[in-house]
């Protein structure tokens, strides 16, 4: 069957050599400097080889172009990663039949102005953001402009990322998050908050066309659904300071109702209990397959391997694998069947 992995990372060769000249923490990208797959293109093209029938839409990597770069120099480099990632597409349609716009997100104006330029010129299929923008929340109203465009404008979905690093401790009385726990618990949490923040900050009301995939299937909030229902149809009675309740009452849905308008990928490792858990809260018609290639131990191929074996375990009508496998995407991106 046909496969069309949604969530899929690559640098190309220009950008990847320009923001290892731009990071002043070369620890921070410590991992990418050794998967090379991820930078390499030739061998990007082999390792697909092994599966017939599997195709990429490319993102890129994080870290989050504005945290590589100040606002001066991140429109540069979100323009050198648009520029090479449509250049693959077009010298490999087969094998990556689009792919979605890097910005700014640190330079509003220039983010603006490069989604016209990566959508408008060179055929970009959405956008992708981050969970924060060096720490800002996305519900800031200055990147509102940003989700406006998208939606409004150019009727595009946007994938979301966690960003989150070692710098966030997890106790108060620390300074660092140890063993890794930012990334294994703090990234599904990243998004989780960023998902919530956008359900009461009100963007499904605003933006009610708003096609939003959140990596890592939409990360706590389908094992959480229990506290993410009854628990926040309670919400505002356990805070005294702001007036929860009242917006609560102003929501036209119930929170749990927002959340599943978010759309979800199968990157989960090859976790069939968790692909299970988030198909039974969004829908399969709100899942797309993804692998999170090249971030596997293998470097590449393991989760193309392993995701599928899941997906295929579960007791899924044949519509509903292809809409997982490839149809939702084809929707989605309003590509149509020619891809």
């Amino acid at each position: 069957m046909r496969k069309i992995d949604s969530y899929s990372h690559l640098f190309p060769p220009a950008y990847f050599e320009r923001m290892k000249a731009l990071a002043k923490d070369q620890g921070a990208i410590k991992r990418w400097l050794t998967v090379p797959v991820l930078y390499d293109l030739d061998a990007r093209l082999k390792m697909m080889e092994e599966f017939p029938g599997y195709q990429q839409i490319l993102t890129l990597s994080s870290p989050p172009i504005e945290f590589v770069a100040g606002p001066e120099d991140s429109p540069e480099l979100a323009r050198l990663a648009n520029d090479g990632m449509a250049e693959i597409v077009a010298q490999h349609p087969d094998k990556f039949p689009a792919f979605v716009a890097s910005l700014p997100m640190n330079n509003v104006e220039a983010a603006l102005r490069e989604m016209d330029r990566a959508i408008g010129e060179l055929g970009a299929r959405g956008i992708q953001i981050f969970t924060n923008v060096n720490g800002r929340p996305l519900d800031d109203p200055e990147f509102w402009p940003i989700f406006e465009k998208a939606v409004n404008e150019y009727q595009v979905p946007i994938w979301m990322h966690p960003a989150r690093g070692a710098n966030f401790p997890d106790y108060l009385t620390e300074k660092k998050s140890r063993f890794e726990i930012w990334w294994t618990f703090g990234w599904p949490y990243e998004t989780s908050a960023a998902m919530t923040r956008m359900v009461f900050s009100g963007f499904f009301d605003k933006l009610p066309e708003m096609k939003l995939i959140t990596h890592h299937m939409g990360a706590m909030i389908p094992f959480f659904d229990g506290r993410v229902g009854p628990g926040l149809d309670q919400f505002g009675s356990r805070t005294s300071d702001e007036d929860y309740e009242g917006l609560l009452a102003r929501m036209p849905k119930r929170p749990i109702d927002y959340f599943r308008m978010f759309y979800a990928d199968t990157a989960l490792a090859g976790s069939k209990a968790g692909v299970a858990c988030g198909l039974e809260f969004f829908g399969a018609e709100k899942v797309l397959f993804a692998t999170d290639c090249p971030f596997d131990p293998e470097g590449g191929p393991a989760f193309i391997r392993s995701i599928p074996e899941a997906i295929d375990a579960l007791d899924l009508s044949e519509a509903d694998r292809e809409g997982i496998y490839f149809g939702n995407a084809l929707k989605l991106l309003k590509m149509g069947c020619d891809c």
